[in-house]
């Protein structure tokens, strides 16, 4: 055996970093990856070299192209027998000897692809019946134990499949010679971002194709395993009864969540990961002492998606490995990734052309389709922070079907403290910095303070400290109770999580509190307890300090009409102060909107009214401009109209108010407290004119919506259909009608 003058590198790691280098097809690129991989290491260099030059002969060997062809034994000497590597790499060429060869009642037809250590075949099943599927086997000579544990866990994960988007598993074995091998479902297909670009499918139709995807490995989940390598590729699009169906494949280096895939399921090696670059999740990259759990492959998702929408990845595989291994970790960790809808409009002109023709839409409107709930979509699943993406790939599917279904999405922007929070992550040294000098000025005002009123301030931080002490004891047993009452709900234990909530004095802004405070508090009103619902949207309102404005305008619709329910109109009084202060600067249409609505739904001064004008503009202004308000959402649309009606009748602009619900009836009248509640603006208005016949009939379309609703009892509702706290709107304006309009009528008490 040829003994080299170096001392030769690990065979775990010349494997490594030589499968690695066989994936990048630029000379230029792959002799930029092995200088970073190899750094001053000659001899692991020059071993890994020696088998990227076998392995180039090695092929064209095999290729029926007619060219001279060189003895295997040559090809092997040319390596100086490189210890236990040379076998592997001349298997590689070797395998095609097994095209037309029956292992078992297969008969090896053509060979469709290989990985690190499998190959594909196509094959033809002779008996029991005879049909076409996909032939793996391990690579002869790759039988060390890491690949026969990852050959046999994907066999295994895929044989707990059973989903009409998982390709199926119909057999396994191993051959006379003891190579394993299994047989799986041969699926005929590209993989999805070609399907969808060849076919220049829409962005709805993309997403349609997405939903399946997200499905599929929500499935695999819930049979307790993770893919972890969710990307285009392992996604085949084949055509069903002349649909498109989506196929995931290649669980090859899945990871089983509880328990073992197999007795040879091996752990992943420190300072080694696993999984394709461009689609990795920041743990994957990032060495922690946090395992990789499902919530990565939402992350992996969250990419497919990203590319769906834009024909690109969020960072590219060339700029994730041009710094190496530690830059590309740093990527994932620390750089957030542009919104879909920013990255297209940063494209230069051919490229936008090409990816706008692609998803047969006009360059300039791309950019508008993804801004928005699109871009919070992808951004979510995206999250750095595992606990802030979905936790779930069918709670990813449900929020993409909600855009589909022109609903408010669960996505949201994140909150100012969340951004925060990241900023002093990326910045640790200079907010440390920033920290001690600020300690130190302090320190120093304190002693001074402290020299000149020594007693007395002694005897304050005695009473400070105790009350502090007594605050942290209140706020740690209440997190503890929220937290009780989170798991209640989650177990159906609906009475039990309230009565944890009873006994909450202080809510730390938190998501779980938000979450459990409005399921509570619905709860309560659709029992027809005013008091207590009320109770819960107060302390809702305290905890809506983490959430975007658009979720916490929602809540101002749900807790106002329950003020004016119970007669709190002090109570209501306060909360529409507080509600203008807080958004009294929003420049968000949406958030404007509502706050006026809200706002208005008791009678207000002159004042009160004055400073909701701005925001009637903000809305008002960008009513045609909104893509959104021109047919695509009507909802949305329709609700606007309510707000500037209502705000028009305030002001005592009769005519306007009466146009604008008008303009809100013709959105359609699906939504029955919208319609209600435009018919009473109109009855309204046309009463603030002295037309009376008109101002009746307005008034009794609209009356007998709701009298038919509310003697049904309230329901939750969707936004399709309109929620429970629309209607409470419609009666409180309805019953300011009926004083107006005519004595007390029979409708709604």
């Amino acid at each position: 055996m040829f003994e080299s003058q170096m001392n030769p590198a690990p065979t775990e790691k010349v494997e490594e970093i030589f499968f690695s280098a066989l994936e990048i097809n630029s000379p230029a690129e792959r002799n930029d990856f092995l200088e970073r991989e190899c750094r001053e290491d000659a001899g692991l260099r020059s071993q890994v070299e020696k088998l990227l030059a076998a392995q180039a002969n090695a092929t064209r060997f095999f290729e029926d192209d007619g060219v001279t062809r060189l003895p295997m034994d040559e090809l092997a000497r040319s390596l100086n027998e490189t210890p236990g590597l040379v076998e592997s790499l001349s298997a590689m060429g070797s395998q095609d000897e097994m095209v037309g060869k029956l292992v078992g009642p297969y008969k090896l037809m053509q060979r469709i692809g290989e990985g690190g250590c499998g190959v594909v075949y196509v094959a033809e099943q002779e008996k029991p019946v005879r049909r076409g599927v996909a032939f793996k086997i391990i690579k002869l000579g790759m039988d060390t134990k890491s690949v026969i544990a990852r050959f046999e866990a994907e066999r295994q994960a895929l044989a707990l499949m059973d989903h009409p988007n998982i390709a199926r598993v119909l057999d396994a074995g191993a051959t006379e010679t003891g190579r394993p091998y299994f047989v799986m479902e041969l699926v005929r297909g590209v993989k999805i971002t070609e399907y969808c670009d060849q076919n220049e499918l829409d962005t709805t139709q993309r997403l349609r194709l997405f939903i399946q995807v997200c499905h599929a490995i929500q499935h695999a989940h819930q049979k307790g395993v993770i893919h972890r390598d969710v990307k285009p590729s392992n996604i085949l699009v084949t055509i069903i009864d002349g649909a498109p169906v989506p196929k995931v494949i290649d669980f090859g280096i899945a990871k089983a969540i509880e328990g073992r895939l197999t007795d040879n399921t091996i752990y992943t090696a420190y300072e080694h990961f696993i999984g394709t670059p461009a689609y990795m999740s920041p743990e994957q990259a990032v060495l922690s002492g946090v395992d990789v759990d499902t919530r990565s492959d939402i992350y992996s998702l969250g990419v497919l998606l990203y590319e769906l929408l834009t024909g690109r990845t969020p960072f590219e595989t060339k700029e994730l490995l041009e710094h190496g291994i530690e830059g590309l970790r740093r990527t994932l960790q620390e750089r957030e990734p542009q919104r879909p809808s920013v990255l297209v409009t940063t494209m230069q002109g051919s490229a936008l052309t090409q990816v706008a023709h692609s998803r047969h839409v006009e360059p300039l409107k791309l950019a508008s389709i993804l801004r928005g709930d699109l871009d919070w979509i992808v951004i979510r699943a995206l999250e750095k922070d595992r606990a802030r993406r979905y936790q779930t790939a069918n709670g990813l599917a449900m929020d993409v079907q909600r855009y589909l279904d022109n609903e408010p999405i669960a996505a949201r922007p994140p909150s100012r403290l969340y951004r925060l929070q990241k900023l002093v992550r990326r910045n640790k040294a200079t907010f440390a910095f920033g920290i001690i000098v600020a300690l130190v000025l302090f320190s120093w005002v304190g002693t001074s303070t402290w020299l000149l009123q020594k007693e007395r301030e002694a005897r304050k931080r005695a009473v400070a400290a105790e009350q502090q002490q007594s605050h942290l004891r209140q706020e740690a047993e209440d997190r503890e109770r929220i937290a009780m009452a989170a798991v209640a709900l989650g177990q159906g234990k609906i009475e039990e999580a309230d009565g944890f909530i009873n006994k909450v004095s202080v809510v730390t802004p938190s998501l779980e509190a938000e979450s459990v405070l409005r399921a509570l508090g619905q709860w309560h009103v659709l029992k027809g307890q005013w008091a207590q619902a009320a109770a819960r949207f107060k302390l809702l309102l305290e905890a809506d300090q983490l959430d975007n404005s658009l979720e916490i305008t929602t809540d101002l619709l749900i807790a106002g009409p329950i003020l004016i329910e119970r007669g709190d109109q002090q109570g209501y009084e306060r909360f529409r102060r507080a509600a203008i202060a807080r958004f009294s600067s929003t420049t968000d249409p949406i958030d404007a909107e509502r706050t006026v609505k809200i706002c208005l739904l008791l009678p207000a001064d002159q004042a009160t009214i004055r400073s909701l004008k701005p925001l009637a503009q903000v809305a008002e202004a960008t009513f045609e401009k909104d893509p959104k308000l021109a047919g695509v959402n009507s909802i949305m649309a329709g609700w606007r109209c309510i707000s500037l009606g209502l705000m028009a009748y305030r002001e005592g602009q009769a005519p306007a108010a009466k146009e604008w619900a008008r303009r809100c009836l013709t959105y359609g009248s699906g939504v029955l407290p919208r319609a209600a509640t435009a018919h009473i603006i109109r009855a309204l208005a046309c009463h603030q004119q002295g037309v009376l016949d008109e101002s009746r009939s307005e008034l009794e379309q609209g009356s007998r919506l709701i009298e038919a609703e509310f003697s049904k009892g309230l329901r939750e509702g969707s936004g399709a259909t309109g929620y429970w706290f629309d209607w409470l709107f419609a009666r409180v304006l309805l019953r300011e009608a009926e004083a107006l309009i005519e004595p007390a009528s029979p409708a709604v008490k």
